[in-house]
């Protein structure tokens, strides 16, 4: 009982020593802000492996299968953000995405994100358009694929 009073008196002081401490106080105010450009310059490149032409075999007709899975990952991880219309939602609406783009583009977006919209201008356009990034899903190319194939059938594709 004697140990907890006299490890509360002793531990007191201590605090209200520290506390003032951890709210700024002692900043100086002429500091610069961080620039956030700073913190990410010595940072790897974040970068799925490349899509190529080759990577990807378009089948006619449709992976069903496929489809069911693009589905569900776009209803988990890409619907929050695009809708399957014309309408931007956060990012652009996916209708006629697959009429618009390559499949090399479409897959290297979904695994190259941050590299496509640093390097490549249409994504910065789009980058302009939505004024948001759009996050690294951590999707593996067979399930940007299976996105793909989901996508296509979205346009009318069988």
């Amino acid at each position: 009982m004697y140990r907890k009073i006299f490890f509360l008196i002793a531990i007191i002081p201590f605090a209200a020593f520290l506390i003032p401490s951890c709210g700024g106080e002692g900043v100086q105010k002429d500091d610069k802000p961080v620039d956030v450009q700073d913190l990410t310059k010595n940072q790897p490149e974040t970068k799925g492996p490349e899509v190529k032409e080759a990577d990807i075999q378009i089948t006619h007709p449709l992976n069903k299968d496929w489809v069911t899975s693009g589905k569900s990952i776009y209803e988990m991880k890409c619907q929050p953000c695009h809708k399957l219309s014309e309408e931007k939602l956060v990012g652009p609406g996916w209708k006629d995405v697959t009429k618009r783009r390559t499949p090399v583009w479409i897959m290297n977006m979904i695994t190259n994100t941050e590299y496509m919209l640093d390097k490549d201008a249409e994504a910065q356009k789009l980058l302009e358009l939505c004024m948001v990034r759009m996050p690294n899903q951590n999707l593996t190319l067979e399930e940007a694929r299976q996105v793909l194939e989901f996508q296509r059938s979205n346009d009318g594709e069988k």
